[in-house]
């Protein structure tokens, strides 16, 4: 790291350390880490964003809305929704060719990532999400595989006074999305119900995109000790299209222009989910508490990639799975502690088929396979407090991943195949208090990825690569944090060795279609900041900070090109975001965000930079109280100052396709109308 980045990391720092003594603010408690616990108090880096921030006069269109406040979290791929959102932190989920990687994604308790890593946006209603903790960094100790980081979403609860909510928003791009909210408590029941319709043509051509979504939250007390959550969620998305990627030059003569491949192929994607989730939790006793889950997932999907040879791709996913979890607090050796088991057991089975695309018409059947895919995980955690300064906490994992390809299309040969791997994921975590409300942390923890079963796709033909191997990593790290009446602070430097790390490339002969190899090993290290301040009682000020260092140490690819030293393509050294937010007394509110993202590479050897950018987003509402109702009004800007920038960047795409342009200055206004039945 070099002098430049400490300094920095120490000239925020300390005026932090300096105002640790004033009086505490207090405590915030989350469920990151499987317990509830103060968010200081937690050997790792966590943030935590409100439903102000997720809801409040947004869009509503993506994650990124509201996550870019997270340092650490890169998030590319906001308006191709044939893609998915693409979010990394500190790296992991950079290289996914579409949907999440590398991060586990958990709502309201249910696993949004399937067992073989891989995770989605199918299932996450923002217009109803209450809380998102992200963690940074490895907890493959707690969550197992594909657990650089994690993302957990809580939905809202239902309120005291029921309500009844309908919203409707309207922008640029032919946008509309409308919803309709309901919730409220008994007592012994606890209830939210949302439901949306989304739609937008896109800045680009051939980016439609449609989407229908339920989404309940119900909770039920069965006794003074036990309750039980009901989840369900249903995704109706007819119509996604993917513009594709373009070359520089096309960016330069028109940047809203689709590959004319991806329109003649008609390439996009169509789906239909359903989750249901139950989360049974009963008190045992004084200081023992049992949780146990299962859910079930139906998914239907269909695409259209832009070639002809297996191009039209569909699966039935059935994704069936349960957990168990036992908390015993208590004394060991007169110190005050707190032991948390736990079982995890996924089950994922596609029936997967390709076809010839023959410009948008599918055509003669090229594979038909069914994949399965088991994971089991057992994990212990343990927290003890040595003094009233100091914690230390230890865990482990065990994980046993499965994959099982059972050949259907028997005229090009059997590809079946088999595939066992398995992992050991220890961790172990020390905090000391330092003041009234500054904590520091120090940890070091393992991780692994297998790949996903899209991942293990075979270059040349059916089955499993059975080159692939999983990657693991090994996270050190050290921070402070500091939370105080008037602002909040956090530091943490890490560095990360990653060993087997998964690439991806493409063929000529299939453009479009990513393939993956493992590289050597490579190094991340890293520097995360966030600063937030009341500036007074109306004014709020926000800072997330992010540099990341991260390189090929060894990588020598299938076709022998060497990349040792360079930069993993896809991340930005520098991310720097700011943000300020008023709220009058009369109801008016305003908020203004700015990010900047560094100078970035799109390929492996480096060859092809991307261009720094600084996007800024405006926003202004009113929220007005006539008796039982209330009436609230909102305006945003994305993209205020007409910034020219990619929304995402295909890492070493074939033919130089790296570019997704990303919209220019657009707004939407909209407008929402509640009602309290207070009685």
């Amino acid at each position: 790291m070099t002098i430049r980045k400490i300094a920095m990391a120490i000239f925020f720092a300390l005026p932090a350390a300096s105002l640790a003594q004033e009086s505490g603010l207090g405590p915030i408690t989350i469920k990151a880490t499987r317990v509830e616990k103060n968010i200081t108090e937690i050997p790792a880096a966590i943030s935590t964003i409100g439903q102000d921030e997720i809801q409040l006069g947004t869009e509503q269109l993506g994650l990124d809305e509201s996550l870019g406040r997270v340092p650490g979290l890169f998030i590319l791929n906001r308006y191709n929704f044939a893609q998915d959102l693409r979010p990394s932190i500190r790296g992991f989920g950079a290289r996914s060719s579409f949907g999440i990687r590398g991060i586990k994604v958990i709502v309201d308790g249910i696993p949004e990532t399937l067992p073989d890593g891989q995770g989605s946006v199918d299932g996450i209603d923002i217009g109803s999400a209450r809380q998102i903790n992200v963690i940074r960094g490895p907890v493959s100790s707690l969550y197992g595989n594909a657990s650089g980081g994690a993302i957990l979403i809580e939905s809202e609860q239902g309120p005291a006074i029921p309500f009844a909510e309908a919203r409707t928003t309207f922008g640029d791009f032919d946008f509309n999305k409308s919803q309709i909210k309901t919730g409220g408590d008994t007592g012994k029941f606890n209830y939210l119900v949302n439901v949306s319709d989304t739609s937008i043509d896109g800045y680009r051509d051939h980016s439609e995109f449609e989407n229908t979504q339920l989404n309940a939250r119900l909770n039920t007390v069965l006794s003074t000790a036990s309750s039980l959550l009901t989840t369900i969620h249903h995704t109706d998305q007819p119509i996604a299209n993917d513009p594709g990627g373009i070359t520089e030059e096309d960016v330069a003569s028109d940047p809203a222009q689709a590959r004319a491949e991806n329109v003649s192929f008609d390439a996009g994607e169509a789906l239909r989910q359903t989750r249901i989730g139950l989360l049974y939790k009963v008190s045992l006793g004084k200081d023992r508490d049992l949780e146990a889950r299962v859910y079930h997932t139906d998914k239907d999907f269909s695409n259209r990639l832009p070639f002809q040879y297996g191009g039209a791709v569909s699966f039935d996913r059935s994704y069936t799975g349960g957990g168990l979890k036992y908390i015993v607090s208590g004394d060991l050796m007169s110190k005050q502690n707190r032991l948390l088991m736990g079982l995890d057991y996924d089950r994922q089975d596609d029936d997967r088929r390709r076809f010839h695309n023959l410009l948008g018409v599918t055509g003669a059947e090229t594979l038909d396979q069914n994949e399965l895919v088991t994971s089991f995980g057992g994990y212990l955690q343990n927290e003890t407090k040595l003094n009233d300064l100091t914690e230390i906490t230890v865990g482990v994992r065990y994980d046993e991943v499965k994959f099982d390809v059972t050949d259907k299309f028997l005229s090009d040969g059997d590809d079946s195949g088999k595939v066992r791997l398995d992992h050991v994921s220890p961790m172990a975590g020390i905090t000391f208090k330092s003041g009234n409300n500054t904590h520091l942390y120090a940890t070091i923890s393992m991780a692994f990825e297998t790949p996903t079963t899209t991942e293990f796709a075979n270059p040349d033909g059916g089955g499993f690569n059975q080159d692939l191997k999983p990657q693991d990593s090994t996270n050190y790290e050290v921070g402070i944090k500091t939370l105080t009446n008037n602002y909040q602070f956090e530091l943490a430097l890490f560095h990360i060795k990653v060993e087997d790390e998964l690439t991806p490339f493409e063929l000529p002969a299939q453009p479009g279609r990513t393939f993956f190899e493992n590289a050597g090993s490579s190094s991340r290290d890293g520097l995360e900041i966030s600063y937030s301040r009341q500036l007074g009682e109306q004014v709020n000020f926000s800072m997330a900070y992010t540099y990341s260092n991260f390189l090929f140490d060894d990588f020598t690819n299938a076709a022998g090109d060497k990349f040792d030293g360079n930069q993993i393509p896809g991340l930005p050294e520098d991310l720097l975001h700011l943000g300020f937010s008023w709220f009058g007394d009369s109801g008016f509110y305003a908020k203004w965000d700015t990010t900047y993202t560094g100078e970035l590479y799109a390929d492996n050897a480096n060859e092809t930079s991307v261009a720094s950018s600084s996007v800024s987003n405006f926003r202004l509402g009113h929220n007005g109280f006539y008796g039982d109702w209330e009436v609230s009004s909102f305006l945003g800007v994305n993209n205020l100052f007409d910034e020219n920038y990619n929304n995402n960047i295909r890492i070493n795409a074939f033919g130089s396709r790296y570019f997704e342009p990303a919209p220019e200055r657009n707004a939407y206004i909209g407008i929402t109308v509640r009602r309290r039945f207070s009685g």
